[in-house]
């Protein structure tokens, strides 16, 4: 017996995608978030080599005069500074209290967890990384994440195999961060790489540096995670509203750690 050829219309067509969007746009979130890391685990290999063709490609565009010394090296040494000149200051302002806590750095009690990036989306809407460790490696919810000597954002959503990262850029991230040496506020991400915090009581200049706020459990120390582009006038009077943007190029990183304090042996 002949196949019978079938025909579909174009409209049709259009019909039919259009109602597959709206499923998965009505469907909840851990659905759709399983969804997502089904589709890295399958098409892994090809999202990983268009990154590292990207990647590739901008490290073969010419560097201008002032990258010449080698831009990434240097803002990772400034982020160090700014990390170690903040607990200096944090030492000194409270020298009773550290006195009688056990003289041990904060770190040796973290462990960290490296994992290379899959994919990154990075726009108005949001700000993410999917990575390629997951409940089995120890990760969970919350968990603050490195790049650069940066705190870039904490892990949202775990599956066993792979996690996504929320940025501090991305318009569903809140982060306590310490403005000047003892003020601090709940910054908001906004999308297209930038947060900002409303209400600050004093100017603040650009490049200035913004500190994560200690996090008992999560972050044993404030470290750096952004710095003012941006200062202006709010709306009422003697305060103000900065634009924080990320210290390290998050389109450029390859890999990341997440800070695991006080891990099981």
């Amino acid at each position: 017996m002949a196949w019978k050829h079938i025909t579909v219309s174009r409209r049709m067509l259009f019909v039919w995608f259009m109602l597959a969007g709206f499923i998965i746009l009505l469907s909840p979130q851990n659905l759709t978030t399983k969804f997502q890391f089904a589709f890295t685990r399958v098409f892994r290999w090809p999202l990983s080599i268009g990154r590292n063709i990207s990647l590739s490609a901008a490290a073969r565009e010419p560097l201008r005069d002032k990258d010449k010394v080698s831009r990434e090296e240097y803002e990772r040494l400034l982020n160090h500074v700014a990390n170690v000149t903040k607990q200096r200051d944090d030492a000194q302002l409270n020298f009773q209290k550290i006195s009688n806590m056990p003289n041990k750095p904060a770190w040796k009690r973290a462990g960290f967890v490296s994992a290379d990036i899959i994919t990154v989306s990075v726009d108005k809407l949001r700000g993410e990384l999917i990575i390629n460790r997951g409940k089995e490696d120890g990760l969970e919810k919350d968990l603050f994440v490195l790049a650069d000597n940066s705190i870039i954002g904490t892990i949202s959503d775990v599956d066993t195999h792979r996690a996504r990262v929320r940025l501090f850029t991305d318009p569903a991230s809140s982060t306590a961060v310490i403005i000047g040496k003892t003020d601090w506020r709940i910054m908001k991400g906004c999308g297209n790489n930038q947060a900002k915090v409303d209400m600050v009581k004093h100017k603040l200049e650009i490049d200035d540096e913004i500190m994560a706020r200690k996090t008992p459990g999560f972050l044993d120390t404030p470290m750096i995670i952004g710095k003012v582009v941006r200062c202006e006038h709010n709306d009422q009077p003697l305060v103000w509203d900065i634009t924080v943007e990320p210290v390290c190029n998050i389109q450029n990183i390859e890999s990341i750690h997440v800070i695991v304090m006080n891990p099981s042996e």
